[in-house]
């Protein structure tokens, strides 16, 4: 065969490649994807487990983590997102920098802020290596087209530009730690990583002002206008002091207190799909940081 017989198939079939290439690539997000690690996945599955995604952003499990659950707060009912990997309604055309920035700073990739009902106040404190792990998970799930609900909030609170100032006055971003605090060598480190960032126990356990933001002060100390209208109680010392260290690690575990009682509303579902699927240390180190937090009257 000659040169100038074989040129124009060669031509068609570097043509067939790049075409191929272009409609394989319909989003920026998309031509990051490599195959995943299955030991990042892993990794971020358990990050997903201590941030208890599921509780949140799933209405129906048919559709996990296609969001649309209503949570109904003192400024409105919050509608929280899709966060499956479809390209529309979900995530799938997010690059891993927009994901970091909505985790860290609460920016979503159009450059308009997030609703603190999106507990990015908390995790600003995330490593980089939970981030990553958290990402690989979410990107590894099935994609669901469930469009997003707008949120139905009353006035002047569905005025999304005031939320500039709120950041100015109440958000200050902490550096997230160089690596997770892992969890054996000093649990109540671990524990403090746990509560404050990863599980952001703060975002319901600790009262929050007229503008929707955490009393610092009263960091855990109980809140009367809990998710869902729920009256979430004080786990400081003066709210569980009596229970002890095994005590806190078994109610996380199976949902019982030592006074034979069960955990119910909001945290009953927090225990299913978060506490009781962690490792017996990540319970451990949680009860371990809630012992040494100081005592409040």
């Amino acid at each position: 065969m000659s040169a100038s017989t074989a040129a124009p198939g060669g031509r068609i079939a570097a043509a067939a490649v790049l075409l191929g290439l272009l409609l394989a690539v319909p989003g920026r997000a998309a031509a990051q994807d490599t195959a995943a690690d299955p030991a990042a996945v892993e990794r971020g599955r358990q990050v997903f487990l201590a941030a208890s995604c599921a509780s949140c952003h799933t209405a129906d499990e048919t559709k996990r983590l296609a969001g649309g659950r209503a949570l109904k707060t003192p400024f409105g009912t919050f509608y929280t997102p899709n966060i499956t990997p479809d390209p529309q309604h979900g995530i799938g055309r997010w690059s891993f920098g927009d994901f970091r920035r909505a985790l860290r700073e609460g920016i979503a990739p159009d450059g308009s802020p997030f609703y603190p009902a999106f507990p990015y106040t908390s995790y600003a404190g995330m490593a980089d290596q939970d981030v990553a792990a958290l990402w690989a998970y979410l990107r590894s799930q099935p994609a669901h087209a469930v469009a997003n609900r707008p949120h139905a909030l009353d006035f002047p609170y569905d005025l999304r530009p005031l939320l500039w100032p709120w950041r100015w006055l109440f958000f200050d971003p902490a550096p997230p730690p160089a690596a997770a605090p892992a969890g054996g060598a000093d649990p109540v480190e671990r524990g403090r990583y746990l509560v404050h960032a990863l599980g952001h126990c703060g975002e319901c356990h600790t009262p929050r002002n007229l503008f929707g933001a955490m009393e610092e002060d009263s960091f855990l100390a109980g809140n009367a206008s809990g998710p869902e209208g729920s009256e979430v109680p004080d786990i400081t010392p003066a709210g569980i002091g009596e229970w002890s260290a095994k005590d806190i690690a078994y109610y996380l575990e199976s949902g019982f207190t030592p006074e034979f009682d069960a955990a119910g509303g909001p945290m009953a579902e927090v225990i299913q799909e978060s506490t009781s699927q962690l490792p017996p240390e990540d319970r451990q180190a949680i009860a371990a940081y809630l012992k040494t937090l100081p005592a409040r009257p």
